[in-house]
């Protein structure tokens, strides 16, 4: 292997040095039964945080409109508890937030379909936590994901 073979793999990381090795990772969510591609397969890490970024223009919205008039409050104290109760409700019921229906993306658990608002709450937690929901598999499912048995996936 010369030096340009060596700087190349560095670059473009572990997982590319590992397919040019031979192992085959195969597409993501393939071990969890779901489509490569379409409808019911694993949603992109872009629309996951712009669903994110809508949910919380919502909530700091709501926040800001209906309960306080200061932007600082707003932000720090109701937002994050308006979203909190956003998300949990939401997924607890019907499987989505308003920013992930808005970008065509569903929560569903991986053994009942439907997600009980105990998982929606223990997601919510640990997202809130953002470390959890900073490490990634091989799927692309964070860890918050993987915790409370749950996979986020294209409508």
């Amino acid at each position: 292997m010369d030096n340009r073979q060596a700087l190349g793999s560095w670059l473009s990381g572990p997982r590319a040095a590992a397919e040019e090795a031979g192992v085959d990772f195969g597409y993501r969510g393939e071990q969890l039964g779901l489509p490569e591609e379409g409808p019911g397969s694993i949603a992109r890490p872009g629309r996951r945080l712009g669903a994110l970024a809508v949910d919380w223009g919502l909530s700091l919205l709501i926040a800001y409109g209906l309960i306080t008039q200061s932007y600082n409050e707003a932000a720090q104290i109701w937002a994050p508890l308006i979203m909190f109760a956003l998300m949990v409700l939401t997924l607890g019921t019907v499987g989505f937030t308003p920013g992930k229906r808005l970008l065509g993306l569903r929560v569903l658990a991986l053994d009942t379909g439907s997600v009980s608002p105990w998982r929606a709450a223990l997601r919510t937690v640990l997202l809130f936590l953002a470390i959890p929901a900073l490490i990634w598999d091989r799927d692309g499912r964070g860890l918050h994901d993987r915790l409370a048995g749950t996979v986020e996936v294209r409508i």
